[in-house]
């Protein structure tokens, strides 16, 4: 069984390597993979491509967070979105109690919109569906609740 953490360097794929030879830096490379299924999955150009974008959405994020004194670190997102939405921007809920109350949960972090107008960051977009937004209100959101994103291990 492969270790897991920081100093854990991945195989270079064949899909990477074509990422590099096109311009993609070798940073984005190391990113964790979403849609890999296994440790030896080879990812997809889809998956790397998503890997990268989550990356950097959560990266802005916390620096909009950091100016405005939200507390979270990169693992207390990352570990409630992909369970809220698998890291899926376009994620809508149409079964829940907030679905049935006609309010959905939408995006990332799965906030509905009430939640996402009381607890929206200025600096980032209105629009619910954008990844830094919904991230940014809902870590905003949790660490009112719940003092940071990071005590959050479940529906919030």
């Amino acid at each position: 069984m492969p270790t897991e953490g920081k100093h854990r360097r991945p195989r270079t794929s064949p899909i990477a390597r074509r990422l590099v030879a096109a311009g993609v830096s070798g940073a984005a490379l190391v990113l964790p993979l979403v849609g890999a299924t296994s440790a030896n999955a080879a990812p997809s150009m889809q998956s790397v491509t998503a890997g990268s974008a989550l990356n950097g959405w959560i990266n802005q994020s916390l620096s909009i967070m950091a100016a405005h004194g939200i507390p979270g670190t990169y693992d207390g997102i990352y570990r409630n979105l992909m369970r809220e939405s698998s890291g899926n921007p376009s994620a809508i809920n149409n079964w829940d109690s907030n679905a049935a109350a006609g309010i959905p949960s939408k995006g990332l972090m799965q906030i509905i919109d009430p939640t996402f107008q009381a607890y929206h960051v200025p600096g980032t977009s209105m629009d619910i569906f954008d990844p830094v937004a919904n991230i940014t209100a809902a870590c905003n959101y949790a660490a009112a609740k719940y003092g940071s994103i990071d005590n959050v291990n479940g529906a919030y």
